[in-house]
């Protein structure tokens, strides 16, 4: 992960000062934006590997960058979300329009870092030894290609969502905790997070589910974790 590129959207000169100094020093290489438009400027033309965003910015807000890049450009690419918003409902909204994660300012070193690693983990994916592709039922992942198709219908998946979806199909049939999926997904230090997997599962079940009120690949196992239904 040492030399990725990391796009930092934020007008606060002290956390960009901050930001800079830390990645640097750490080996990433640092892009900085204090805008939206230039964050998504610089988004199109140097293609980072992880997003760290401001929510409020000078000509916008990072719910909007957000929305652009996974609506309108459909790209994969992790957003980690920086906001001095500390509410449940705005964590929500950010990640019910695709970021990865959300971290609440003031932040520490260490945590940044963990949340940065663990996004980029993801986001390269890996496959299984030999296999080049899951099926389930209407359900198909192309491993090679990272992509996921519902009875041929194309679905694009955050770099989360497909994770998560990824060691559900390798655990068909099976009880996953709550534990073990969000120290699958998101890392040890998110054991307890449950609330990120309600907002996550919501969302594969409206992406991938015929009627996400009545799941029929997802299935919930009420205080203890989910189940990906046999075919």
């Amino acid at each position: 992960m040492s030399g990725a590129r990391v796009l930092i959207v934020d007008d606060e000169p002290e956390i960009i000062r901050a930001l800079r100094s830390i990645l640097a020093g750490h080996g990433y290489e640092p892009i900085v934006a204090t805008t939206a438009a230039e964050g998504l400027e610089l988004l199109d033309r140097r293609r980072p590997d992880v997003v760290l965003l401001d929510l409020i910015l000078p000509d916008g807000s990072g719910l909007d960058v957000t929305r652009a890049i996974r609506e309108e450009r459909k790209l994969d690419v992790p957003i980690i979300v920086l906001s001095a918003h500390g509410e449940e409902r705005t964590k929500i909204e950010a990640l019910d329009l695709g970021a990865d994660d959300y971290l609440t300012k003031p932040f520490g070193v260490g945590e940044l870092l963990a949340r940065m690693r663990a996004s980029l983990r993801r986001a390269g994916g890996g496959r299984p030894s030999g296999q080049a592709a899951i099926e389930h039922g209407d359900l198909r992942m192309d491993l090679e290609r990272r992509e996921v198709t519902v009875a041929g219908r194309s679905v694009h998946l955050t770099p989360k969502e497909y994770a998560m979806l990824q060691y559900l199909l390798t655990h068909v049939g099976k009880l996953v905790t709550h534990t073990a999926l969000l120290r699958e997904v998101w890392g040890p230090e998110y054991a307890d997070a449950r609330p990120y997997l309600h907002v996550f599962v919501g969302q594969l079940r409206r992406k991938l589910e015929p009627d996400p009120s009545k799941p029929r690949y997802i299935l919930t196992e009420p205080g203890v974790g989910y189940r990906l239904a046999d075919a």
